[in-house]
Protein backbone atom coordinates (compact mmCIF):
# COMPACT_ATOMS: atom_id res chain seq x y z
CA UNK A 1 0.00 0.00 0.00
CA UNK A 2 1.35 3.43 -0.88
CA UNK A 3 0.53 6.83 0.50
CA UNK A 4 -0.12 8.75 -2.69
CA UNK A 5 -0.41 12.10 -0.98
CA UNK A 6 -0.07 13.31 2.59
CA UNK A 7 -3.81 14.12 2.58
CA UNK A 8 -4.94 10.79 1.16
CA UNK A 9 -7.88 10.56 3.55
CA UNK A 10 -11.33 10.90 1.97
CA UNK A 11 -14.27 10.61 4.31
CA UNK A 12 -15.21 12.72 7.32
CA UNK A 13 -14.82 9.67 9.57
CA UNK A 14 -11.31 9.02 8.16
CA UNK A 15 -10.33 12.65 8.76
CA UNK A 16 -11.61 12.46 12.33
CA UNK A 17 -9.56 9.32 12.91
CA UNK A 18 -6.42 11.07 11.59
CA UNK A 19 -6.78 14.30 13.58
CA UNK A 20 -3.85 15.65 15.56
CA UNK A 21 -4.46 14.58 19.15
CA UNK A 22 -2.07 15.13 22.05
CA UNK A 23 -2.25 12.71 24.99
CA UNK A 24 -0.38 12.53 28.27
CA UNK A 25 2.84 10.54 28.35
CA UNK A 26 2.50 6.77 28.21
CA UNK A 27 5.32 4.94 30.04
CA UNK A 28 4.91 2.05 27.58
CA UNK A 29 6.09 4.12 24.60
CA UNK A 30 9.76 3.08 24.97
CA UNK A 31 8.63 -0.57 25.03
CA UNK A 32 6.45 -0.02 21.95
CA UNK A 33 9.48 1.51 20.20
CA UNK A 34 11.72 -1.43 21.12
CA UNK A 35 9.14 -4.01 20.01
CA UNK A 36 8.70 -2.28 16.65
CA UNK A 37 12.44 -1.82 16.16
CA UNK A 38 12.86 -5.57 16.72
CA UNK A 39 10.12 -6.32 14.14
CA UNK A 40 11.78 -4.02 11.62
CA UNK A 41 15.18 -5.62 12.14
CA UNK A 42 13.58 -9.05 11.74
CA UNK A 43 11.96 -8.28 8.36
CA UNK A 44 14.99 -6.34 7.11
CA UNK A 45 17.57 -8.98 7.98
CA UNK A 46 21.10 -8.43 6.83
CA UNK A 47 23.22 -5.33 7.01
CA UNK A 48 20.89 -2.81 5.33
CA UNK A 49 20.09 -1.16 8.69
CA UNK A 50 22.91 0.74 10.37
CA UNK A 51 20.93 2.12 13.31
CA UNK A 52 17.40 2.62 14.69
CA UNK A 53 16.63 5.43 17.14
CA UNK A 54 13.47 6.44 18.98
CA UNK A 55 12.84 10.10 18.35
CA UNK A 56 9.99 12.52 18.46
CA UNK A 57 7.95 13.35 21.54
CA UNK A 58 7.21 9.75 22.56
CA UNK A 59 10.97 9.38 23.15
CA UNK A 60 10.97 12.06 25.88
CA UNK A 61 9.92 10.69 29.30
CA UNK A 62 6.96 12.59 30.73
CA UNK A 63 6.22 14.57 27.58
CA UNK A 64 2.68 14.72 26.20
CA UNK A 65 2.59 13.66 22.55
CA UNK A 66 0.64 12.37 19.61
CA UNK A 67 0.44 8.63 20.39
CA UNK A 68 2.63 7.75 17.40
CA UNK A 69 6.03 6.09 17.79
CA UNK A 70 8.62 7.74 15.52
CA UNK A 71 11.50 5.54 14.45
CA UNK A 72 14.56 7.03 12.79
CA UNK A 73 16.03 4.20 10.73
CA UNK A 74 19.50 4.60 9.25
CA UNK A 75 20.15 2.50 6.16
CA UNK A 76 23.34 2.21 4.14
CA UNK A 77 21.54 3.22 0.94
CA UNK A 78 18.10 4.71 0.28
CA UNK A 79 18.05 3.36 -3.26
CA UNK A 80 18.69 -0.13 -1.91
CA UNK A 81 16.06 0.39 0.80
CA UNK A 82 13.48 1.39 -1.82
CA UNK A 83 14.11 -1.91 -3.59
CA UNK A 84 14.29 -4.18 -0.53
CA UNK A 85 12.56 -2.56 2.43
CA UNK A 86 9.23 -1.24 1.18
CA UNK A 87 7.57 -4.57 0.37
CA UNK A 88 8.93 -6.15 3.56
CA UNK A 89 7.69 -3.28 5.75
CA UNK A 90 4.30 -3.47 4.06
CA UNK A 91 3.98 -6.96 5.58
CA UNK A 92 4.11 -5.21 8.99
CA UNK A 93 1.26 -2.90 7.98
CA UNK A 94 3.26 0.11 6.79
CA UNK A 95 2.29 2.32 3.86
CA UNK A 96 5.08 4.02 1.93
CA UNK A 97 4.73 7.65 0.82
CA UNK A 98 6.05 7.30 -2.75
CA UNK A 99 5.51 10.98 -3.65
CA UNK A 100 7.42 12.36 -0.67
CA UNK A 101 8.93 15.68 -1.82
CA UNK A 102 11.99 15.08 0.38
CA UNK A 103 14.26 12.82 -1.72
CA UNK A 104 16.74 12.16 1.12
CA UNK A 105 14.12 10.50 3.34
CA UNK A 106 11.71 7.62 2.97
CA UNK A 107 8.57 7.99 5.07
CA UNK A 108 6.32 5.10 6.04
CA UNK A 109 3.18 5.10 8.20
CA UNK A 110 1.64 2.23 10.13
CA UNK A 111 -2.07 2.61 10.70
CA UNK A 112 -3.98 4.81 8.28
CA UNK A 113 -7.70 5.44 8.16
CA UNK A 114 -9.97 3.69 7.47
CA UNK A 115 -7.94 0.76 8.88
CA UNK A 116 -7.21 2.47 12.19
CA UNK A 117 -5.30 5.38 13.66
CA UNK A 118 -1.62 6.00 13.00
CA UNK A 119 0.59 4.11 15.44
CA UNK A 120 4.12 4.34 13.98
CA UNK A 121 6.14 6.47 11.59
CA UNK A 122 9.38 5.32 10.00
CA UNK A 123 11.74 8.05 8.84
CA UNK A 124 14.34 6.16 6.81
CA UNK A 125 17.56 8.01 5.99
CA UNK A 126 21.20 7.37 5.23
CA UNK A 127 23.80 7.61 8.05
CA UNK A 128 24.95 11.10 6.99
CA UNK A 129 21.44 12.61 6.95
CA UNK A 130 20.87 15.92 8.76
CA UNK A 131 17.78 14.32 10.33
CA UNK A 132 20.09 12.57 12.82
CA UNK A 133 20.76 15.99 14.32
CA UNK A 134 17.11 16.02 15.52
CA UNK A 135 18.27 13.64 18.25
CA UNK A 136 19.78 16.77 19.85
CA UNK A 137 16.24 18.08 20.30
CA UNK A 138 15.10 14.84 21.92
CA UNK A 139 18.11 14.71 24.21
CA UNK A 140 17.86 18.37 25.20
CA UNK A 141 14.20 17.94 26.20
CA UNK A 142 15.10 14.79 28.16
CA UNK A 143 17.57 16.81 30.22
CA UNK A 144 15.58 20.08 30.51
CA UNK A 145 12.10 19.47 31.92
CA UNK A 146 11.26 23.20 31.80
CA UNK A 147 11.83 23.18 28.06
CA UNK A 148 9.80 19.98 27.67
CA UNK A 149 6.91 21.63 29.57
CA UNK A 150 7.01 24.65 27.22
CA UNK A 151 6.99 22.31 24.25
CA UNK A 152 3.99 20.39 25.63
CA UNK A 153 2.02 23.63 26.00
CA UNK A 154 2.85 24.63 22.43
CA UNK A 155 1.74 21.21 21.14
CA UNK A 156 -1.57 21.35 23.02
CA UNK A 157 -2.22 24.83 21.62
CA UNK A 158 -1.35 23.83 18.04
CA UNK A 159 -3.40 20.61 18.25
CA UNK A 160 -6.46 22.64 19.22
CA UNK A 161 -5.84 25.15 16.44
CA UNK A 162 -4.87 22.69 13.69
CA UNK A 163 -6.47 19.39 14.70
CA UNK A 164 -7.42 18.57 11.11
CA UNK A 165 -4.23 19.83 9.45
CA UNK A 166 -1.10 17.82 10.26
CA UNK A 167 1.10 19.97 8.02
CA UNK A 168 0.05 23.21 9.75
CA UNK A 169 0.53 21.59 13.17
CA UNK A 170 4.08 20.55 12.22
CA UNK A 171 4.88 23.93 10.67
CA UNK A 172 3.67 25.63 13.85
CA UNK A 173 6.35 23.82 15.84
CA UNK A 174 9.24 24.58 13.45
CA UNK A 175 10.42 27.86 14.97
CA UNK A 176 10.35 26.47 18.50
CA UNK A 177 12.20 23.29 17.48
CA UNK A 178 14.86 25.38 15.71
CA UNK A 179 15.32 27.55 18.82
CA UNK A 180 15.79 24.51 21.08
CA UNK A 181 18.23 22.98 18.60
CA UNK A 182 20.24 26.20 18.72
CA UNK A 183 20.25 26.11 22.53
CA UNK A 184 21.47 22.51 22.45
CA UNK A 185 24.29 23.38 20.04
CA UNK A 186 25.35 26.41 22.12
CA UNK A 187 25.12 24.80 25.58
CA UNK A 188 28.62 23.60 26.49
CA UNK A 189 27.25 21.67 29.47
CA UNK A 190 24.71 19.78 27.38
CA UNK A 191 25.56 16.13 26.70
CA UNK A 192 23.73 14.05 24.14
CA UNK A 193 22.29 10.73 25.24
CA UNK A 194 23.00 7.35 23.74
CA UNK A 195 20.19 6.50 21.27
Amino acid sequence: MAIEHSRAINTNNDRKMDEVTIVKYNPNWPLFFQQEADRIREVLKGDLIARIAHFGSTAVPGLAAKPIIDLLVGVRSLSEAKQLAVSRLETLGYAYWRNNPEPRRMFLVKGLPPNGPRTHHIHMVEPNSVLWERLLFRDYLCQHSDEAARYAQLKYHLALRFSGDREAYTAGKAEYVASVMEKARDDDSFKTLES
